[in-house]
């Protein structure tokens, strides 16, 4: 067999692996943005013992490997009920995420010029109202191409739950390789179908910068 002909006979096959690698990567990103806005504004708070427990997180998720958090969020998840490989695998991968995106998201807020916070409280608005309506919206903007970037890597990362059954794209890749024997074909074809995904993704993202960009100057206007 050919790589071709390999190619096409297990099309019809990769369908559910491609959904079930877009659900757990949006499962993950999901989680992955909460987790990480929620750290963000413990690391931009000014209180101390916020800004301890949020660097604690960070670095320990940055500094141990995916798999290995993977492996430890969900065997110890299993110990105490039952979620599935689904929710599970997107709780590890948003775990994860949460770690980088908060960095962005800090990043983003602490660009912001300190002189519209100062305004908008001279303005009667409190710190969390000043955040709230006048920080944040401009920080998610400007936060939109890293997190681009880190939905890119996240997709990529989906790939490790496979190592925990999730029968997602590499999952698939595997099957296919142990029932043929064709290893660099079966992972050949898999390649092609995550680029092909993080083509798709690179798009939406920069429609999405441009728009906003557009926005952006409309406002200046």
């Amino acid at each position: 067999m050919g790589f071709w002909e390999l190619f096409f006979k297990t099309l019809p096959g990769y369908g559910d692996a491609v959904i079930n690698t877009i659900e757990i990567t949006l499962v993950g990103l999901l989680i992955g943005l909460l987790i990480g806005l929620f750290f963000a504004f413990l690391k931009v708070s000014n209180i101390k013992i916020l800004e301890i427990i949020a660097d604690i997180y960070i670095y320990v998720i940055r500094g141990t490997p995916l798999i290995v958090q993977i492996f430890i969020l969900y065997f110890g998840l299993v110990e105490f009920v039952d979620l599935g490989r689904l929710l599970s695998g997107g709780i590890a991968l948003g775990v994860h995420n949460g770690a980088y995106i908060a960095e962005i998201f800090r990043g983003s807020i602490q660009s912001i010029d300190k002189g519209q916070s100062e305004a908008a409280r001279s303005l009667g608005m409190n710190r969390s109202l000043s955040m709230r309506r006048i920080v944040l919206p401009q920080a998610l903007r400007r936060a939109i191409p890293p997190l681009g970037n880190q939905f890119i890597i996240a997709l990529k990362d989906s790939s490790l739950v496979a190592f925990i059954g999730f029968q997602d794209l590499f999952n698939k890749a595997q099957r296919i390789q142990s029932s043929t024997g064709m290893a660099m074909e079966s992972y050949i074809i898999v390649g092609m179908y995550y680029l092909a995904l993080v083509l798709i993704l690179t798009f939406i993202v920069n429609r999405v910068e441009r728009a906003l960009s557009k926005s952006e100057r409309g406002v200046e206007v």
